[in-house]
């Protein structure tokens, strides 16, 4: 792809924008608002604060270098091939693992629809669907994602219209709410633990912004593009999360809330706007299609990085600026993990959701740490400038807040499961590297040791025979 004809910072914008707001937000955030309560608003800032560290960190290192890879191959060249192939599969899991269960929640809203097609049907159909437009290539791929993104914003913002008249009294026949639900709740009425669980989910809601580092070498210009990119986005997506989150918590109470109902939906809903509510439910279908079909264009790449540095089979090796092995190789992995929804217990959603969360944030660690090391050795990048405010603080503060999110997961049910899957995929992977990296190396170590030829003053059997 030339230069010239790369992606621009704004579709890279409406790429990442169509990867983050999904179903994890439109439908997940109900159990993190049930698990914080009002203080919501304040994880999802703080959540905010995270996502522009860690984008902020990824584009210093991709406006020096922006390699095919992005964060798995840094990590590789700063800390060793053992943590680019860990962080590399990790990833690809967790995000496989993400988009099992965006796939699981659009099968049960389009039920409702059609439903005389079984459930396992209507997952297949979408995860086909989203692996075979992928194969179209980024600029085809990016003019979709952009105009589903801009459905799923006028989406958010409608809501947030709509809410804000529902408050104020400005519709109709309907008394104003006011404070509402907010009047009879506490701020903090799981405490600080409430808080710490909820930020899987809320981090989750944001998780998939780490595209534009993995689209960095289709774009254009990169050391302009990607920093211009990320300040959109970020803006963007802090934003539009926390307008919808203020206005939709003076209309429902947040422990009526449940994963099986949009908060939107419940909300309009309770103020008597079912109409509306509706509109949102075929919104939600369009938003996890978005965020699979980018979602997919990340894990494709993905797959192609892993393949040429050797840390995956040589047959997904692939050449082309299409990585067509490593999606559709990634698409039969998602047609695997949905049928898990299908034999696992009830709760599969959660489930996906978690394990899927923990493996985007041990990334978000490892982006963190690499780009720490990075500074350690090489300073600012060219170019590029310093653009992370307080380095090495924030870096750190980041890392620490991370962790905490990922030992919190155990605080709200069904997560800790995901907290232990995260755990055994990570020493599962590290134990993987140990048996086909490590072992055959010192296989053929010692094979070249035993192998040596004898000293030359050393004689051997023959040559005692023959002086005998």
């Amino acid at each position: 792809m030339k230069q010239n004809d790369g992606l621009s910072a704004w579709q890279l914008t409406m790429l990442a924008l169509g990867t983050v707001v999904g179903g994890s937000f439109f439908l997940g955030s109900s159990i993190a608002i049930r698990a914080a309560g009002p203080a919501i608003l304040l994880s999802f800032i703080l959540g905010g604060i995270l996502v522009y560290i860690i984008l902020t960190a990824l584009s210093e290192m991709t406006v020096a270098d922006p390699k095919p890879g992005s964060f798995r191959t840094y990590s590789e060249q700063l800390f060793g091939p053992w943590l680019g192939f860990m962080v590399g599969w990790v990833y690809w899991t967790g995000l496989i693992l993400a988009m099992s269960s965006e796939a699981t929640a659009a099968s049960i809203f389009l039920r409702a629809w059609i439903p005389q097609v079984p459930l396992p049907i209507l997952a297949i159909s979408i995860v086909v669907t989203v692996t075979l437009l992928n194969l179209l290539g980024a600029k085809l791929l990016s003019n979709l994602e952009g105009g589903l993104a801009t459905i799923k914003l006028g989406a958010l913002i409608g809501f947030i219209g709509l809410a804000a008249a529902l408050i104020l009294g400005l519709i109709p026949q309907k008394a104003p709410v006011g404070v509402g639900a907010l009047a009879l709740e506490p701020l903090f009425p799981a405490g600080i633990a409430g808080v710490a669980g909820s930020m899987l989910i809320v981090l989750f809601s944001y998780a998939g912004f780490e595209i534009i580092g993995l689209a960095a070498s289709e774009a254009r210009t990169p050391h302009k593009t990607i920093p211009r990119a990320i300040t959109y986005t970020v803006i963007a997506l802090v934003g539009l999360y926390c307008a919808v989150i203020a206005t939709l918590l003076p209309l429902t109470p947040t422990g009526t809330l449940t994963e099986e109902v949009s908060p939107m939906v419940a909300a309009l809903s309770a103020g008597g706007l079912g109409w509306a509510a509706g509109s949102i439910n075929v919104i939600l279908v369009s938003a996890i299609i978005s965020t699979m079909l980018a979602a997919t264009f990340g894990l494709g790449r993905m797959v192609r990085s892993l393949a040429h540095a050797g840390h995956a089979p040589s047959i997904l090796i692939d050449r082309g600026d299409i990585p067509l092995r490593g999606i559709l190789f990634s698409g039969a992995a998602m047609l695997f993990s949905v049928s898990l929804g299908y034999l696992l217990p009830a709760q599969i959603y959660i489930f996906l959701v978690s394990s899927g969360g923990f493996s985007l944030l041990f990334a978000y660690v490892i982006i963190l740490a690499t780009h720490y090391r990075y500074r350690k050795l090489y300073g600012c990048p060219p170019r590029g400038h310093c653009q992370l405010v307080g380095f090495p603080y924030t870096s750190m503060l980041a890392i620490a807040g991370l962790v905490i999110a990922i030992l919190a997961m155990p605080f709200i049910p069904g997560q800790g499961s995901g907290l232990y899957v995260g755990l055994i995929l990570t020493a599962f992977y590290l134990s993987l590297f140990y048996i086909f990296k490590v072992l055959p190396g010192k296989t053929l170590k010692r094979i070249s040791v035993y192998a040596k030829p004898l000293p030359d003053n050393i004689p051997n059997k023959k040559d005692k025979t023959n002086k005998d």
